[in-house]
C-alpha cells in the first residue's frame, strides 16, 4: 500500500450551510505536490436503513429528490444528530420516515459517496422485527411506503425512480447478509 501524502497546509474555502470546502496542499511519496479540494461534512455522518417487514420484504420510501427534481424510491435515510449512536439514529429515522421501529438493529457496514473529494460516510443498518411507531420528522409531506420483495432487486434497479447509489448498494449488502444467515 502506498504511503499517504503529507498535508503541508489546509485552508477552508467558501463555507456553506451543510458542507465546507477544504483545500489541501499535498506532497506525495515521490515528491510530487498537488492541491486537492474536498467537501467536508458538517455533520456526524448519516444512516441508511434496510427495514425488513418480514423475511422476504423490504420497505422502501418514495421521497422528493430536489437534485433530480423527481420522486426517488429508496431506503429510509438521514443525518445523525449530536449525541446519537448509529443505531439510535437508524431507529429515529425509521420511525420518522416509515412509521416503524425495530426490535433488532444491526450495522452492516459504512459506505462513502465519493471518497476522492468527500469526507461523508453513511452507515448501513439492517432493521428486523418491526413494529408500528411514528415520530414526527422534518419531511414536508407524508412519504409513500412501498413494500418490495428483496428477491426482486433486479427489477427495482431497472426503474427510473430508483437510482440512488447508497440505497442500491445497501439493498444488495443486506440481501447477501440475510442469505448467509439462512445457510
Amino acid at each position: 500500500m502506498p504511503k499517504l501524502p503529507i498535508i503541508h497546509a489546509s485552508r477552508e474555502q467558501a463555507p456553506g450551510k451543510r458542507f465546507r470546502i477544504e483545500q489541501l496542499d499535498l506532497e506525495f511519496s515521490n515528491g510530487e505536490r498537488r492541491i486537492y479540494e474536498r467537501l467536508c461534512s458538517r455533520g456526524l455522518g448519516a444512516v441508511i436503513v434496510v427495514p425488513m417487514i418480514d423475511a422476504d420484504t423490504v420497505l422502501l420510501v418514495s421521497e422528493y429528490a430536489a437534485g433530480l427534481h423527481h420522486y426517488e424510491l429508496g431506503l429510509v435515510k438521514g443525518r445523525l444528530e449530536q449525541g446519537e449512536t448509529v443505531l439510535e439514529g437508524a431507529e429515529r429515522e425509521l420511525k420518522e420516515e416509515a412509521g416503524y421501529g425495530a426490535h433488532d438493529l444491526l450495522e452492516l457496514t459504512a459506505l462513502s459517496l465519493a471518497p476522492g473529494y468527500m469526507s461523508h460516510t453513511t452507515h448501513v443498518v439492517l432493521a428486523q422485527n418491526l413494529y408500528a411507531e411514528k415520530l414526527a420528522g422534518d419531511e414536508p409531506e407524508e412519504l409513500e411506503i412501498v413494500p418490495w420483495p428483496l428477491a426482486d432487486l433486479h427489477s427495482l434497479v431497472q426503474r427510473p425512480d430508483c437510482t440512488e447509489g447508497r440505497s442500491i448498494a445497501a439493498l444488495y449488502i443486506a440481501r447477501d447478509y440475510l442469505q448467509q444467515e439462512v445457510k
